[in-house]
């Protein structure tokens, strides 16, 4: 709470009436010192908050933090997106082997494509946080929010080869090769029978 001067005047007079001058102004500084507290509190919860731009687009952004703070935000994200996607009926089956053969290989991938930024570079960047549902690939981007561009993209395919059942493929795309090239981050086996819609059911 901020105080006008009239406002300190008046509690100081008030305080020191009631309490027969036992307490002095100069022992009021804590209203300013409580009023500083609380901006500075404010400040630092704003540091790393979730957003949404003009597309309604939710990310979360990251401010005055290090790399390995950057990279451990990062991939805690990456997690809890990944289990949103695959829902309640897919997430219970493969997540174990997700989070012990996948989620390193994530967090090797953001490693390296962000070596070469520094730490002002990283406020740059943002993790998106709807997947796609159904049975669209994406998981999450990470990208640049000055210049909108995904700089890795994070997608899992559903495949079926004959014979052999259904798997989830894991991969990514960088921007620096147009997205094209498919980046392995290994496979999933499913079942024989085909497996729900991606999000299906809510995880809590």
């Amino acid at each position: 709470m901020k105080f006008s001067k009239w406002m300190k005047k008046s509690l100081i007079i008030l305080i020191s009436v009631l309490t027969f001058g036992m307490v002095t102004p100069s022992e009021l500084h804590w209203l300013e010192e409580a009023s500083a507290d609380k901006n500075t509190n404010k400040k630092s919860a704003e540091e790393s908050k979730s957003v949404h731009d003009g597309n309604d687009h939710s990310f979360t952004r990251y401010h005055g933090v290090t790399k390995d703070q950057f990279l451990l935000t990062m991939i805690e994200k990456a997690e809890n997106t990944s289990y949103i996607k695959f829902g309640e009926k897919i997430a219970p089956k493969i997540q174990d082997e997700f989070k012990e053969v996948i989620l390193p290989k994530m967090e090797e991938a953001i490693s390296d494509v962000t070596a070469s930024y520094d730490a002002e570079d990283l406020t740059e960047l943002a993790i998106s946080e709807k997947p796609a549902g159904g049975t669209g690939e994406k998981i999450f981007h990470i990208y640049n929010m000055k210049s909108g561009e995904d700089i890795i993209r994070f997608h899992v395919r559903r495949e079926n080869p004959p014979q052999q059942g259904h798997w989830f493929n894991f991969h990514y795309h960088l921007r620096k090769d147009g997205y094209v090239k498919h980046h392995d981050l290994g496979k999933i086996y499913w079942d024989k029978n085909t497996p729900p819609k991606w999000g299906t059911g809510t995880l809590h």
